[in-house]
């Protein structure tokens, strides 16, 4: 934490003549491997085609990307809209977890149309490559300087730059590490997780197909509603609550329900 506390993050790894090694870059591609290390060994733990895994890996990296590009994009139009040519420079920040669920959601839903395979099961399974992702992944906007939360006094607060402060927090020199706390939390989302495909499969416990997926959906959500608290990155506001907390409220009623109707199904 004191190493926190202390330490400038940098966006750049190093440089080999024009071309720039981003951090950002490189935490996604290590969260997406990470993802990937977890979702191949519940593929074997279900015994599941190898080959499916194979092809679905290249349409979630294609529609993640794009969705999350894309929801980014709309959120902030007010600022694109005026400088277009930033749409493509996604090494500079700007993926949305939620546009990454989206993508991924999409994704998995055409892929198993295509392949005639049990969607629900494939979402259960995708849910924890993307809460597994997310523990690496996020840290990328912490070398950007971005996403970063309220002053503090704590003594895990980090330092962030002046040029990278809202106007309103020039004075302040240390900041809620929200990044930090996502990571932290998506690691016990992810924990919850494995552990109900453990029980499903190997005590041969009864969990209706897609119940763990929206799991993640409420856990998640629940986990972002607080965390908006504290960030003081711009967001659009809806009846007094931040944008991603209001989709936040949606998602986790809808997982509710979904839940609820999984289990009234079965009796």
């Amino acid at each position: 934490m004191n190493f926190l506390h202390k330490y400038i993050p940098e966006p750049i790894i190093f440089s080999l003549g024009p071309i720039e090694i981003h951090w950002y870059g490189l935490l996604m591609v290590l969260g997406g491997l990470a993802g990937l290390f977890f979702v191949r060994k519940l593929f074997q733990l279900y015994r599941l085609k190898e080959k499916d895994l194979t092809d679905l890996v290249l349409v979630w990296v294609l529609f993640a990307l794009i969705g999350a590009r894309i929801y980014y994009v709309i959120y902030a139009w007010d600022y694109y809209r005026e400088n277009l040519i930033d749409i493509i420079k996604v090494w500079e920040g700007g993926l949305a977890v939620h546009g990454v669920m989206l993508g991924v959601f999409g994704a998995t839903y055409w892929f198993c149309r295509w392949r005639k395979i049990n969607f629900w099961l494939m979402a259960d399974i995708a849910a924890v490559g993307l809460a597994g992702a997310q523990i690496i992944g996020r840290w990328g906007n912490y070398f950007n300087q971005e996403i970063f939360g309220k002053p503090t006094d704590l003594s895990w607060g980090i330092p962030i730059e002046m040029k990278f402060r809202p106007s309103q927090f020039r004075e302040q020199n240390y900041f809620h590490p929200t990044v930090l706390y996502e990571s932290l939390l998506s690691a016990v989302n992810f924990i919850i997780l494995w552990a109900a495909h453990q029980w499903r499969v190997k005590r041969n416990k009864y969990l209706p197909e897609g119940v763990i997926f929206a799991v993640y959906i409420f856990i998640y959500s629940v986990i972002r509603f607080g965390l908006e608290y504290y960030r003081v990155d711009y967001s659009p506001m809806v009846f007094g609550l931040r944008w991603a907390q209001l989709l936040s409220i949606w998602l986790a009623m809808a997982a509710i329900i979904f839940v609820m109707y999984l289990y009234k199904k079965k009796k």
